[in-house]
């Protein structure tokens, strides 16, 4: 694989999109209210994100696989996304993506948006609907942070040369060991631990930063 000159890896939920999908997959369940606030629960770093993740996801048991469709047609880009990863690849750099979410979703949102890897979790299906299980281990803070120096090496990139974006206490591990971590869209703990905050709501903000 060809070097690339950085990296930048994004959060999927609330900064890649605007959208948080496992609420949107709650709707579909009529649990919405209940999920949501676990999920800003968990994005505060009030309680621990896997066990979080598991309550939720047991709330979308029953859910048709036919949600997914509905769900992608839900999803809205963060503004600037696009303009962001085509100033990326300009400049020689790779956009990677790790997320807390689901490759159900992602898998089509993220090539659709310039993004060139990613990772998430995967949820388990039987007879058509969702299980209310996460299928093998959970995306979390420590994986998220693992994911950027694996493919940091893959890529031949120097840890000085990455950039993590995200808005969760499950993103301050990524964002600690990159070479400048960014506060988007973010949580108050999130923003005191950031080498910078980018505001306002634009992905394009961070191009003057890109090397």
């Amino acid at each position: 694989m060809t070097a690339a000159r950085f990296l930048v890896v994004l959060d999927a939920d609330s900064t890649l999109i605007r959208n948080e999908v496992i609420e949107l997959l709650a709707d579909e369940a009529g649990r919405r209210a209940e999920v949501q606030a676990a999920t800003e629960a968990a994005m505060r770093g009030e309680v621990d994100f896997a066990e979080s993740l598991r309550s939720r996801v047991a709330a979308l048991q029953g859910v048709p696989v036919s949600a997914f469709e509905r769900v992608r047609a839900r999803i809205e880009p963060t503004p600037g996304v696009r303009e962001l990863t085509a100033a990326v690849h300009d400049r020689g750099g790779i956009v990677g993506v790790v997320s807390g979410g689901f490759h159900e979703i992602l898998d089509d949102i993220a090539p659709a948006l310039g993004v060139d890897r990613w990772r998430a979790n995967r949820l388990v299906v039987a007879d058509g609907t969702l299980a209310g299980r996460v299928d093998g281990d959970i995306v979390d803070g420590a994986v998220k942070a693992s994911s950027l120096q694996e493919w940091a090496a893959e890529l031949g990139v120097p840890s000085h040369a990455t950039i993590a974006i995200g808005d969760g206490a499950n993103d301050l591990q990524m964002m600690a060991i990159a070479g400048l971590g960014l506060a988007f869209n973010a949580k108050p703990a999130v923003r005191e631990a950031a080498s910078l905050v980018i505001g306002p709501q634009n992905l394009a903000e961070v191009i003057a930063l890109l090397p």
